[in-house]
C-alpha cells in the first residue's frame, strides 16, 4: 500500500468488529464481489474500468519492432501502468510505487506466462519483424481492487483490439490502413481473470497461528479502508476452463489446502461471470460496429 496512508484507531475497531460480525461497511457481503462496470470506446483497444470507486482506462498499442533473438518467431507484449496522485493523493508522481510493480508483474504473469496471448500469432517474419503489443494502464481513481481491475480492463482491451492488417512483399512489409483492409484481431487463446482475497486475524497473527486457522476471515475484492487492515491476501488467477493460472500470497497465515480449493470455487465463478460479461459486450459493440459500417455504406452509394 501507498506510503502515508493511515486509518484512525476508531476506525479500524469498527471494521474489524463488522467483518467479525459477517457484515462490511459498503453493504456487501463477504464474499461479493463489486460489479465492474465497463466502458468501451469507439477506438479498439481503449477500455474503461469502474470497479466500485476504482477507475481506470486500459490502452492496447501495437507497432512493429524486432524480436528477441531466442524467440526470433514470438511477438512482444509489455505492461505499462501509470498512478499519479490524481488517483489519490497518496500516491507519489513520477515514482513507480511497490504496487505499482506488483500489478504489472501479477497482471503480466497472467497473460503472457500462461499464453493468454498467443505471441507466435505476433510473428510477421521469423527472427526480423513481429508486433510488439503494449497496455498501458491508467489509474483515475483508488478505493482498492487494482489487481483484479487491472487484468480485467487489459484482458477486455485486448480482445477488443485490432491490429492493422500486413502482407509481406519480398523483406518489406507493408502496413494496410482501416479504409483499405479491415483491421485484424488479436488471438486470445484464453481469459484469465485475478481475484483477490483478502484476510484478517482477529487474534493476532502470532496468538493465531498457534490456534485454529480457521478462526483467520476471508473476504472478497476488498476496498482501500479494508486493504489498509488486512493481514495478508491472496491473488487466485483462474479461467472459464476451470485453469488455475497462478497463486500469489502475501502476508497472513498458512492456508489449509482444503480452504484453498473453497477460494479456488468462489473465485472460478467470479471468473466465469465477467468472462460472460466481457464477451456479451464485445458482441454487442462489434454488432453495433457493424451497423454504423452498413449504413454508412448504404448513404455513401445514395448519394453516387
Amino acid at each position: 500500500m501507498a506510503k502515508g496512508v493511515e486509518i484512525s484507531t476508531n476506525e479500524e475497531h469498527f471494521v474489524g468488529e463488522a467483518l467479525k460480525l459477517g457484515f462490511r461497511t459498503d453493504g456487501r457481503t463477504l464474499t461479493q464481489a463489486r460489479e465492474p462496470v465497463i466502458k468501451l470506446s469507439d477506438q479498439y483497444g481503449y477500455v474503461e474500468i469502474v470497479w466500485g470507486r476504482t477507475k481506470l482506462a486500459v490502452r492496447i498499442s501495437a507497432e512493429i519492432t524486432q524480436p528477441y533473438e531466442d524467440r526470433p518467431f514470438e511477438g512482444l507484449f509489455t505492461i505499462n501502468t501509470e498512478i499519479s496522485p490524481m488517483a489519490s493523493p497518496h500516491f507519489e508522481n513520477g515514482k513507480n510505487s511497490d504496487e505499482e510493480v506488483l500489478i504489472a508483474r501479477l497482471v503480466e504473469k497472467a497473460i503472457r506466462r500462461s499464453n493468454a496471448l498467443d505471441l507466435e500469432s505476433l510473428c510477421i517474419v521469423a527472427g526480423s519483424k513481429v508486433w510488439s503489443i503494449r497496455a498501458d494502464i491508467h489509474f483515475l481513481d483508488f478505493d482498492g481492487g487494482l489487481i483484479d481491475a487491472s487484468c480485467l480492463g487489459v484482458m477486455t482491451a485486448l480482445q477488443h483490439f485490432r491490429k492493422p492488417d500486413v502482407s509481406v512483399v519480398g523483406e518489406n512489409v507493408v502496413i494496410h490502413s482501416v479504409d483499405e483492409r479491415q483491421p485484424v484481431p488479436l488471438s486470445i487463446l484464453h481469459v484469465p481473470i485475478c481475484v483477490t482475497f483478502s484476510f484478517y486475524n482477529p487474534s493476532g497473527v502470532e496468538e493465531n497461528i498457534k490456534g485454529d486457522l480457521n478462526e483467520e476471515i476471508s473476504i472478497i475484492d476488498a476496498t482501500q479502508q479494508e486493504e489498509l487492515l488486512r493481514d495478508g491476501s491472496l491473488v487466485i488467477t483462474i479461467n472459464k476452463n476451470r485453469e488455475l493460472i497462478q497463486i500469489s500470497k502475501s502476508g497472513g497465515l498458512p492456508i489449509d489446502a482444503m480452504v484453498l480449493m473453497d477460494l479456488s470455487r468462489k473465485a472460478y465463478v467470479i471468473a466465469e461471470e465477467l468472462t460472460e460479461k466481457v464477451k456479451q459486450l464485445l458482441k454487442v459493440d462489434e454488432e453495433e460496429r457493424y451497423k454504423r459500417l452498413n449504413l454508412k455504406l448504404l448513404e455513401s452509394g445514395e448519394r453516387r
